[in-house]
């Protein structure tokens, strides 16, 4: 976001705090909502799948715990440091999670966090949230960049990434831990101006 004079603005603190998360529609009659507590059963499914357990840190074991971490998502809201959507069917359950992490309103960048249940891989869910999400961080609350990491290993974020209009930037060297080790990481940006 640029000012008037020309100088890169930085997003107001507040911003976030001071308005409810909304609920972004997508193309395909899906819908991106704040997480709700009766969502927990679809975190703990989530932990329990090792495709998603792979690639994220997802430490939920019980209804319980997966509600603590629902009532967090909403405390980092208020405290502007995340942004976390479901992504859902209206009126339904969650099947997938996304969203912002590494949050810098003052400079302007986000890091996005994504993974999506079994049941609802495959169709393109994930590219459609991503860019949605995308558009949300740069136009709505004015972010100037935007990264999507993942392991040089997880050739489908590579493929989301790609499609969702991010540029690969390069590769971090052993850059992320992850249950079997550490990983090398592709960073893909998206900055404003690029959509």
């Amino acid at each position: 976001m640029i000012s008037n004079s020309g100088v890169p603005a930085v997003v107001p603190a507040g911003q976030m705090a001071r308005n409810a998360q909304p609920t972004l529609g997508l193309a395909n009659g899906l819908e991106l909502r704040p997480w709700r507590l009766s969502d927990a059963d679809a975190l703990v499914a989530a932990s329990h799948d090792p495709a998603i357990c792979q690639w994220n840190l997802l430490p939920v074991e019980t209804p319980e715990g997966a509600r603590r971490r629902i009532e967090r998502m909403h405390e980092r809201w208020q405290a502007e440091r995340s942004a976390i959507w479901a992504i859902a069917r209206p009126g339904c359950q969650a099947m997938g999670l996304i969203g912002w992490g590494d949050m810098d309103l003052e400079g302007g960048s986000a890091e996005i966090v994504y993974w999506i249940l079994p049941s609802a891989r495959g169709g393109g869910v994930v590219v459609e949230a991503v860019k949605r999400v995308s558009e949300w961080a740069l136009n709505d609350l004015g972010l100037h960049r935007l990264r999507l990491c993942h392991s040089v290993a997880n050739p489908a974020s590579c493929r989301v990434a790609a499609k969702a209009g991010y540029s690969l930037e390069g590769t971090m060297r052993s850059a992320l831990l992850h249950t079997d080790g550490w990983h090398d990481q592709h960073l893909h940006a998206l900055v404003q101006g690029d959509i």
